[in-house]
This record gives C-alpha cells, structure tokens and sequence, in this order.
C-alpha cells in the first residue's frame, strides 16, 4: 500500500532482459538518492512510477537495487523498460502520514499526455484518459499519475474517453520525475480506490444479499 507522495527520485540506468523472447520480463537497474536505501532489504515493496515492484537485490555502496519485472506487467505499464529518471515511493507503514490518498500500486491503464506546459507560477498537466477509466474521475477527485497523489482540476468527456487537467505546483515539478514529461509521453494511472469499489456496487445491482440456507 501506498499513498501517492514521492519519496525520491531515482534513476534507471540499465534494463537487461530475462530471455530471448516477448514472453520474458526485464530486469531494471535503479539508482537511489543518497541514503535512501538505508532502511531497505530484499524483498521489500517499492513503487516505480506508481507500480509496486519487489527488491530483488541492493548493493548500498552503489545505491543501486534491482527488480525484475514481467512481460506481463510491461504490457500494461509505461516507462518501466527504458533509461531514465523514475518517481520512488516506498511501502507505507502502520505508523506513516496519509499525505496523499490510498494508494494501491496497481496501474488501472495508460493515459497520454496532451498538453504540460507553465501557467503563472504552476504546470497545467492535461492527459487522455483512455475509455475504461473515464467514469472513475470526477472534478477534485484523486488520480495517480506516475506514482504522484493529483487532484483533478477539470474533466471533459471525448471519443476516446476523457481528458483530465491538473495544477502541479512549483514543488511537485521539481521534486518528481513528473518534469520529464511533454506532449506524447505516455503514463501509468490507477484511479480511486473508493470510486473503484462504487462502481462495483452500482453495476452488481441492487439485489439484496439472501441469508445462507441451514
């Protein structure tokens, strides 16, 4: 479990492949902040990008660790077999700050920036949002993109699903890997967990539970 507030921001400096086909995942290089691998060990969560992976090895001298992902998963992810800098969050503790919002690592989809450029002293970040995610966003609703806790300014419906505007603050842009983006760049997105879960229950219908039969 996360919370959508970034921790650092590292690096991926090597991807090498686990096989020789499209069936074999990727295995990712990522360089830490300093310090910032302190308190971790192998097998623990981190989320990259806002896709919970596990540690499968640390080297601290270095500040380097390791995870392998999927082809599964880099089929339904971006940015997660490429060299470049990457939004860290680690797993959230019994005792840590909700910051952000509840935060499950999980992509629901990939959205495509359309527009990211400076407003006044701020970034409007605009994105598509693609068919199957557009009834889960709502004006001031949370998204997670790339990993980052954002509240929705505006929503607009489309063809192609929605496209969604968002106010990123000074402090946002430099502390995330989110200042890499332009127009075309793709995004990993998880929606709300809440609106997850109402739309369940409004599309399962309103037949009430029976009793188990004795």
């Amino acid at each position: 479990m996360f919370t959508g507030i970034i921790t650092g921001v590292g690096r991926i400096v090597a991807v090498r492949n686990l096989g020789s086909s499209f069936s074999h995942g990727k295995q990712l290089l990522v360089h830490a902040p300093p310090g910032y691998l302190s308190d971790v060990a192998l097998g623990d969560s981190i989320a990259l990008n806002g896709a919970c992976m596990t540690v499968t090895a640390v080297d601290l001298a270095q500040e380097q660790f390791c995870i392998d992902i999927s082809a599964e998963s880099l089929g339904k992810t971006a940015g997660l077999a490429e060299v470049g800098p990457i939004n860290l969050e680690k797993a959230l503790r019994a005792n840590d700050r909700l910051g952000g919002h509840i935060v499950s690592g999980h992509v629901d989809g990939i959205g495509t920036v359309a527009h990211f450029a400076p407003v006044g002293e701020s970034w409007e970040l605009r994105v598509q949002v693609p068919a199957a995610l557009a009834k889960f966003l709502a004006y001031k609703g949370s998204i997670t993109i790339n990993g980052v806790s954002l509240t929705v300014n505006s929503v607009a419906d489309n063809a192609q699903g929605c496209w969604i505007s968002i106010n990123l603050i000074p402090h946002t842009v430099h502390n995330t890997a989110l200042h890499a983006l332009a127009a075309g760049s793709t995004v990993n997105l998880e929606v709300d967990t809440v609106a997850r879960y109402v739309e369940r229950m409004l599309s399962a219908g309103a037949t009430p539970l029976q009793p188990a039969p004795l």
